[in-house]
């Protein structure tokens, strides 16, 4: 397996592997219009925006086939972590998450991150060590639960 830097030229399957995943796992758990601004928010387009204005991605490949992305913002928030269905429990949502933690580190976070994890996802983020910080919030139709880690140095 391969993990490198996204580019521009892989919001089209980034946005592909995401959506893909967040239609079958987490939309559901939405009402229909944050259903429908969550998967807008995944579209090419809006993973190029993110990319532009300074999101760090990163691609995780095996064969020359994307099978995992990880998206940080602002150098502390864990925006988008997603492995194919194919790939899961092999580990390498922790790779890319210790690609994307060890990056943000380097350039000066000080080992606090945070992410707002979907019902789904809440168990793979406690198993990365974030810890819950508040029931679910609803936004907007959107549902999530915040949590946060802070890396002792």
């Amino acid at each position: 397996m391969n993990i490198r830097p996204a580019t521009l030229a892989d919001s089209e399957p980034i946005s592909k592997l995401i959506s893909g995943l967040s239609e079958k796992y987490i939309a559901h758990e939405f009402t229909q219009t944050g259903a429908r601004e969550l998967l807008n928010s995944m579209k090419p387009g809006a993973i190029e925006k993110y990319i532009r204005s300074g999101y760090e991605y990163y691609v995780a490949e095996i064969g020359g086939r994307p099978v995992g992305v990880v998206g940080v913002r602002d150098n502390s928030h864990l925006y988008h972590l997603f492995v194919d269905e194919k790939f899961q429990k092999r580990g390498i949502a922790g790779q890319l998450w210790r690609v994307a933690r060890e990056s943000c580190l380097s350039k000066g976070n000080p080992g606090v991150f945070t992410v707002n994890s979907s019902k789904y996802a809440l168990p793979v983020y406690e198993k990365l060590g974030f810890i819950v910080q508040s029931e679910p919030v609803e936004r907007s139709g959107v549902v999530y639960i915040p949590m946060k880690l802070r890396i002792k140095s």
